[in-house]
């Protein structure tokens, strides 16, 4: 399902949205997309995101549960209030705008990259692996490659190391793991691609208030340093943080506000271990 399409079948569900509950926020990921988020070996939500979302819960004083949700239902089943926000590594993007409200940007734009078994791949008439619904799946639309698109990150991966397609191309946080633990046989190929402005918790347009709390706490972290701080830990001090050092990752675009080697305790996503998002 194209993003476009996904945006769609969100806007269908306005009408069975409300205002998150008072008395706990129910925070979706997607669990399987680390170091931004994954499910750790007690079953439980962990990585950047979920450290972070407990984090912007505990100095905004509310009390919050995460949930797991698929990629590709994120959005509509955030505005159908099954659950009152989205910390899935979701770029800010004026199409997803349409149609759900993002806090600034927790995270500054980071590359996206290609991987492939070949340095020869071919990258402009090939067939090019994406996670459905990405940023990255529209850029590769726009191209001039073929677009093979998966419901997870892993599958796309693991359609380059079955030979389905010439290469994948996602975030190269995400894909930084995976070419170090396939020892040789995957390699990035070509320069990072740039493609937006950040990272934000996505909401309900209706859910000012939280909005409001959440963006006064990221504001505040950003301020004393610990949003940096968890960064660091979390992609490596090579990882530019929101004060500007170096390039990152990303999902989707650009900030809402004007603000704007693998981790211990992360799996290492491998060959056998695809599919994920």
């Amino acid at each position: 399902m194209t993003m476009r399409n996904l945006i769609l079948a969100a806007g269908l569900a306005l009408a069975a949205s409300g205002a998150w509950a008072q008395d706990t926020v129910r925070l979706a990921t997607e669990g399987a997309y680390p170091p931004y988020n994954f499910i750790n070996d007690q079953g439980q939500p962990d990585g950047f995101e979920i450290e972070l979302g407990n984090a912007l819960c505990e100095r905004a004083s509310l009390t919050c549960t995460w949930v797991t949700n698929d990629w590709d239902s994120i959005i509509p089943n955030l505005v159908s209030s099954n659950y009152d926000a989205i910390m899935a590594g979701m770029s800010i993007t004026p199409e997803r705008q349409e149609v759900i409200a993002f806090t600034q940007n927790y995270l500054p734009p980071a590359p996206s990259a290609y991987a492939a078994l070949s340095p020869d791949a071919d990258l402009e008439g090939g067939t090019i692996a994406v996670q459905s619904g990405t940023i990255q799946a529209a850029h590769i639309a726009e191209s001039g490659a073929k677009p093979l698109e998966f419901a997870t990150g892993e599958e796309s991966v693991a359609a380059v190391q079955n030979g389905e397609a010439d290469a994948v191309f996602a975030d190269k946080d995400f894909l930084a793991p995976l070419v170090e633990a396939a020892g040789g046989e995957l390699q990035f190929v070509s320069e990072d691609v740039s493609l937006g402005n950040g990272i934000g918790v996505g909401l309900r347009q209706s859910d000012t208030e939280l909005k409001g709390k959440l963006d006064e706490v990221i504001t505040a972290m950003k301020a004393d340093g610990s949003l940096n701080e968890l960064i660091t830990k979390w992609f490596g001090p090579e990882a530019q943080n929101l004060r500007g050092l170096r390039r990152r990752r990303h999902r989707g675009l650009h900030p809402v506000t004007p603000d704007g080697a693998p981790t211990a305790g992360a799996p290492v996503p491998t060959k056998e271990d695809a599919p994920r998002s």
